[in-house]
This record gives C-alpha cells, sequence and structure tokens, in this order.
C-alpha cells in the first residue's frame, strides 16, 4: 500500500505565542493540554509519531484540536472528538496561554543587502511565505542554521536556504554568519565541531522507491537526517542541514555548503537498491587518506550497534559529494529498499534513529 507523505520534512514545532504587536516566530514551551488549531489545508493524523506510521484521519484548515503530548522530535499527540494519534506539530498553532520560549530578541545585527550570510539564533524560527504573521508557513530554520540574504522589508528578511527555499523570517531571529564562515575548529573530541548532514535526493528526485511498500528513499532520508542532527547536537556538535524541506539541492550545492563553512566533516545519508536480493548498509569513502578513516569509524558503529541491518563494511565511491569534497566526508547506505525485509525495518522510526545514533558516535569516534 502506498504510503502518503506530507511533502514538508518534519522539524521541531513552532508553535507561536504573541505578546506584543510583533509576533515571535520561534518554538514555544507548552504546558499540556493545550487548543491549537490546524494551519494547512489538510492534517494527516498517523498511528505513531513517524512519517511512514499510517494514517487514522485527517483534519482541515481551522479545525481545533486538544494537544497532550509533545516529543524531542516535533510530534505532537492529538485529540479530536474520537480521533486520536500523532502530527506534525509545525502545522499546528497554538490558540491559548504561553509566550514564546527563547522569545527575547538575539540577533537583528544582519546585513540586509543581497548576497549576506545570516545565521538563525533561535532554537525554531518559521520560514515563511511572505513578510509577516499572516503569511502561510512554508518551512523551519533550528538554530545555527545559515541562510542567504535576498531582501528586506520592514522587520523581515528575505531569504534563501541552501536547500533552495525562498521565504521570509524575522530579523531579530537571525545574526550574521561570521561565525559558521570562519569556523574551521581546532582541538581533539567532537564537542563544537561543525558537521554537515546531507540527507540525499528530494524534490523531484525521490531516490530510490521500495520494491514493496513504495517508500521513497527521499523521505527516509530526511527523517534520518534529522534524528542525525539531533544526535550529533547532543554529543556537542554544531550541525547545518543541506536540506530541511523537500527540495533538491544540487550536488554542487550540497558540496558548497560544506566547504564555504569550512565544516570538520561531511555525511550523506541514503539508502540502496540493487537487482539482487542484498540486505544490509554500506558505507563509503572516495579519499584512501582523507575519507577513510572517518567512514571506516562511522562503519564500525554501524557493524555492532545491532540496529536491526548487518553492515557490509566500507566500499570505495567515485560520488560527486565525495569526489569533489575538499571536507573530510562519507556517504552511508542503511538498506535496500529492492528487499523486502530491509524495506520493512528501515520505514520504522526506532531504526532510523538507531541508525542515527550510531553514525553519531561514529563520527564521535572519529575525533577522538
Amino acid at each position: 500500500m502506498r504510503t502518503k507523505i506530507i511533502g514538508l520534512a518534519l522539524i521541531v514545532a513552532v508553535l507561536v505565542g504573541g505578546f506584543s504587536w510583533r509576533a515571535v516566530d520561534v518554538a514555544a514551551t507548552n504546558k499540556f493540554p493545550y487548543q491549537a488549531k490546524v494551519g494547512t489545508a489538510v492534517l494527516n493524523i498517523r498511528s505513531e509519531p513517524s512519517l511512514q506510521a499510517s494514517v487514522v484521519g485527517q483534519l482541515r484548515s481551522g479545525d481545533v484540536v486538544t494537544v497532550t503530548e509533545e516529543d524531542d522530535d516535533g510530534w505532537v499527540q492529538v485529540k479530536r472528538n474520537k480521533l486520536s494519534g500523532y502530527a506534525a506539530g509545525y502545522l499546528l498553532n497554538k490558540t491559548s496561554g504561553g509566550q514564546a520560549a527563547n522569545a527575547s530578541p538575539t540577533g537583528g545585527k544582519v546585513g540586509t543587502s543581497p548576497g549576506s550570510v545570516a545565521v538563525v539564533t533561535a532554537d525554531s524560527l518559521r520560514i515563511r511565505s511572505g513578510p509577516g504573521t499572516s503569511y502561510k508557513t512554508i518551512g523551519s530554520l533550528k538554530q545555527g542554521d545559515q541562510v542567504t540574504v535576498t531582501g528586506s522589508q520592514s522587520d523581515w528578511l528575505k531569504i534563501r536556504t541552501p536547500g533552495q527555499v525562498n521565504g521570509w523570517v524575522a530579523k531579530d531571529y537571525v545574526d550574521n554568519g561570521k561565525v559558521q564562515t570562519q569556523h574551521a575548529s581546532s582541538g581533539t573530541g567532537i564537542r563544537g565541531k561543525l558537521i554537515v548532514v546531507d540527507a540525499g535526493h528530494g524534490g523531484s528526485d525521490p531516490g530510490m522507491i521500495g520494491t514493496t511498500y513504495e517508500t521513497k528513499e527521499k523521505t527516509l532520508t530526511l527523517s534520518t537526517a534529522e534524528y542525525l542532527r539531533q544526535e550529533l547536537q547532543r554529543l556537542g556538535a554544531k550541525v547545518i542541514m543541506t536540506r530541511t524541506t523537500d527540495v533538491k539541492p544540487e550536488l554542487s550545492e550540497r558540496v558548497q555548503v560544506s566547504e564555504s563553512n569550512r565544516a570538520d566533516a561531511f555525511v550523506s545519508i541514503h539508502y540502496n537498491s540493487s537487482v539482487k536480493q542484498t540486505s544490509g548498509t554500506l558505507t563509503f569513502f572516495y579519499s584512501d587518506k582523507k575519507d577513510r578513516p572517518f567512514a571506516a569509524a562511522i562503519e564500525s558503529r554501524l557493524d555492532r550497534s545491532g540496529i536491526g541491518l548487518r553492515s557490509n563494511g566500507l566500499s570505495f565511491g567515485d560520488l560527486y559529494v565525495l569526489r569533489e569534497n575538499d571536507t573530510v566526508a562519507a556517504l552511508v547506505e542503511l538498506g535496500f529498499l529492492s528487499n523486502r525485509k530491509d524495506e520493512s525495518i528501515v520505514r520504522g522510526a526506532s531504526y532510523q534513529r538507531n541508525a542515527a545514533a550510531a553514525i553519531a558516535r561514529g563520527v564521535a569516534d572519529y575525533f577522538n
């Protein structure tokens, strides 16, 4: 059965609590339960907090739900009449109580001229289709994400993300990009290291499509990349994503994100396919001297992590994001969508979380 997928990647919930004429467009700290309105035309309610979970019902724009729980990945548990399940939190707008967390403006020093670099200073920041809170939310950014300024209007900046999402953000919650563009961290250990996480494919390029459940690779790579971001940040690393929504950055753009920020490492997430009934993970490197030790550290963790699929070891890969990347880089294939067993396993959020945790530990091992 074809899984129905919301086009935008799940990001940490951004529930607005306005307390002055300038509505704060950042994540909220909530006391449960609370009421929220559906902020999209159609909201899928799922049986579990995962994009691969079955849809148990749908709500329409303006419907009011009771939110009873929220997890670290931005999923919220909701109830409306007899319908209950999980939804993407960023598609809901809180209707009562509370004031936004980290609501004090911490940025606003960014240049407004086209081509300026800006870095998000809030925990979570909405991207809107126009310069104001009345415009539709089209995406979200996290603290440390870097964007390019393409214009400005009053207290709003027109921006473009590395994943080529164009929209508007509140000026007060971004700052200039000096920290990231001059990064080049020093010292041992993963703390403070800048890691670029690349979710393969996206947009018009679905990648591999599962032969049993028709799972799209681009959806799996994005959700897994988000779990990896969380794990790396938990270990003290700084993270930039090459895409956070369902768009397709060019391969050269993915590499540019890494090199322009002088990142310490680059990890690309993919899922595999084969005409044979091959199963398991595979980790690619290009440069034997530069990349292989990094890829080996990741593969070693995947091999002994007990994530549910065996490791097929290391392999040389003449792949653009590795070959053209001056940054230490690896590309990880996390299972075969052409294999019924693999596809069934990798669709689960628990597998993706465990795989991401293993990769993050491998990255940490490399820097230790």
